[in-house]
């Protein structure tokens, strides 16, 4: 009884409220409300063999799998979410989405046999000023979800690359050619990995890191964003 009261109290004082529109929570361990969460623009892609994230590849790499959990539009919730995790170090909306992400995977079984998560790298100096990468972030809560290690700073960024956004298809491919580097690849021998980022556009940069690691002997290769910035 004096628990439920001080539960209570504790509410009245301290609310928990959802981060997408502010209503009232009563579950503790969720950000979103009910009506936010049915909301999610799902993109249900890890169902679906040869869907819009897999075919960014044809012709140019070999993937086991691909997918993103939800589209990104301007000014939705999911576009506030990231950058929320971004640029305001809200690390626990990253964690909350990748899980949930990362349970839809679980449940396609097209993710199966997963050696190691490797988040894509920021370069040093970027990652310094942000105080982490999103990536590993989002690792987070896919190692929870589907039980599946993190290997960090084995796959690193040699050289500083400017902002893709403004840039178009053919120079964001030129803009980060040539920018990573594998530290130890017999860790990687025979193994199937699963590279992580937070947002495709055009796969160029996933797809510059991809190849990279296909190099390594017998390496298999799958991919996941937590978001897609097209439909």
């Amino acid at each position: 009884m004096f628990k439920r009261l001080f539960n209570a109290a504790t509410h009245l004082f301290y609310p928990h409220l959802c981060i997408g529109c502010g209503s009232d929570l009563l579950q503790q361990n969720s950000l979103l409300c009910l009506h936010c969460i049915n909301e999610l623009p799902h993109t249900s892609f890890e169902n679906i063999p040869n869907n819009p994230i897999e075919r960014m590849f044809t012709g140019r790499l070999a993937v086991v799998a691909a997918t993103s959990g939800f589209y990104f539009s301007k000014g939705d919730l999911i576009q506030y979410l990231i950058h929320d995790l971004k640029y305001k170090g809200n690390k626990e909306a990253g964690i909350y989405l990748s899980e949930i992400m990362g349970t839809l995977m679980l449940q396609s079984n097209r993710f199966n046999n997963i050696d190691y998560l490797i988040p894509l790298p920021l370069f040093a100096e970027k990652e310094y000023k942000r105080g982490f990468n999103q990536a590993d972030i989002i690792c987070r809560g896919f190692s929870t979800s589907m039980n599946i290690p993190v290997l960090l700073k084995n796959i690193v960024r040699i050289r500083f690359t400017e902002t893709q956004t403004k840039k178009h298809r053919t120079e964001r491919w030129d803009n980060v050619h040539e920018s990573f580097k594998v530290n130890d690849a017999t860790v990687l021998k025979n193994k199937h990995i699963l590279l992580v980022d937070d947002v495709i556009t055009t796969g160029a940069t996933l797809d510059a890191c991809a190849q990279v690691l296909n190099n390594i002997e017998g390496i298999k290769i799958s991919i996941a964003t937590l978001a897609t910035a097209s439909k």
